[in-house]
């Protein structure tokens, strides 16, 4: 392999679904794991197969230790009885994914984790130490993260290599119930992997989707040192797009707001925000959002009831907002949304008891219907503003964007047992 100062992403031998173990592949897979938020989405899932992934990635039981180990026992059970199965040789992995137009591919490896790799958001330390329990007792990676960079869009390097492989016939082929085809081939032969090892190491890359898990990685390399070699635990499994060639999209993720009725959320604005109702549907009431200039949000408590807020107080802005950070920070909806209305007017503390992050809109005004809170709901950030402010070292509230499509849970693990 190059030494470099790029991206070094590393064959290793995946985990798969024995299909003739299964009922199928679709019943078995699962979106990732901060996606499945509901509990009846974990029901669904569970019910869909009894070796679906999300009784790893998510075991249900009263206490965190006692998931954890749950989920361990899972793993190791279903090895034993050969319902996940070792490939024979290490191999990195073009993934595909298609809908309709729609069409990314990329490339699963393990990652090292020293590599230049930009965050552009926080993270929340309570969902880092509970990935990073379940990942330490299983002792393996469950789902890649999503990564980008910016390749050379050609048919050369790791892109060549990927479109070359591609017309070959796929290791499996399967639809999930989002309408999503996804297809998986294994690269072994060493004149492509140096191809795509010479392309990567002079690319760095932004995390799209998977901080959380990514913090996780380097929390468990600290407790992991090597000795000696080269160890599993300083590598993680993650999913490389050229988005030179399959750009990204970039959508928003909503808040929910249990606690929060929307007549409180109103009258705590107290002149902080012009406030304006707005006619539904939902669909009617984003339109609005969408159209609205500077920096503007949708609350909602149920399907019928929607306003727009917009117009902040600049008083409001210069006081809670900090001024050390460039203006393209200062002036995303998220920033202006956790600094002024979340801690100065609402005084809501970033708790996921107070807080809930979901990636439909949908989802989040019937959550909101149903606890009585209230939605916040967002608008998505360009993906070049993302990356310029992960490149200037410059994070982002906490969930600020989804990148997608995100990949499917399920087609391909990685246990670190098989690399000691």
């Amino acid at each position: 392999m190059t030494s470099t100062d790029g991206l070094r992403l590393h064959p290793f031998r995946g985990l798969r679904y024995a299909p003739d173990r299964v009922s199928s592949l679709t019943a078995v897979t699962s979106p990732p794991y901060d996606v499945v938020v509901r509990p009846d989405g974990v029901r669904h899932l569970e019910t869909a197969d009894p070796y679906n992934i999300v009784r790893l990635i998510l075991p249900q039981a009263p206490d965190p230790a006692t998931r954890h180990r749950q989920a361990a026992e899972t793993l190791r059970r279903w090895r034993a009885q050969g319902v996940l199965a070792t490939d024979d040789r290490p191999a990195l992995y073009v993934y595909e994914q298609s809908k309709g137009s729609l069409l990314q591919r990329g490339l699963i490896g393990a990652l090292d984790l020293d590599g230049p790799v930009l965050p552009h958001e926080d993270v929340i330390p309570e969902v880092v130490e509970d990935r990073a329990a379940l990942m330490r007792a299983a002792a393996a990676n469950f789902e890649p993260l999503l990564l980008s960079y910016v390749g050379q869009g050609t048919g050369n390097g790791a892109t060549g290599v990927i479109e070359r492989t591609v017309r070959t016939t796929p290791l499996l082929s399967t639809t999930t119930e989002d309408g999503f085809a996804h297809r998986l081939w294994a690269v072994t032969d060493p004149a492509d992997l140096t191809a795509v090892d010479e392309d990567l190491a002079i690319r760095h890359a932004l995390i799209a989707d998977g901080h959380h898990r990514w913090a996780t990685y380097q929390r468990l390399r600290e407790e992991h040192p090597a000795n000696g070699s080269a160890s599993p635990w300083a590598s993680g499994l993650v999913l490389l797009v050229d988005s030179a060639r399959h750009p990204l999209q970039v959508r928003a993720i909503h808040r929910v707001l249990p606690h929060l009725p929307l007549d409180g959320a109103l009258a705590g604005l107290d002149g902080a925000f012009h406030v304006r109702p707005v006619d539904g549907p939902l669909d009617a009431a984003l339109a609005v959002l969408d159209g609205t200039p500077g920096n503007a949000f949708l609350l909602a408590s149920g399907p019928e009831r929607f306003c727009v807020l917009d117009r902040p107080d600049p008083e409001l802005l210069h006081r809670t907002i900090r001024r050390d950070r460039p203006a393209a920070w200062r002036e995303l909806d998220a920033t202006v949304l956790h600094s002024a209305l979340l801690d100065e007017v609402w005084r809501i503390r970033d708790h996921p008891s107070e807080i809930s992050y979901l990636h439909s809109a949908a989802d989040a005004v019937e959550q909101a219907a149903k606890h009585g809170g209230t939605a916040v709901l967002m608008r998505p950030v360009l993906e070049q503003t993302v990356r310029q402010l992960a490149m200037d070292g410059v994070t982002m509230p906490r969930k600020s964007t989804s990148f997608g499509p995100k990949p499917a849970t399920g087609l391909v693990l990685r246990v670190l047992d098989e690399e000691l």
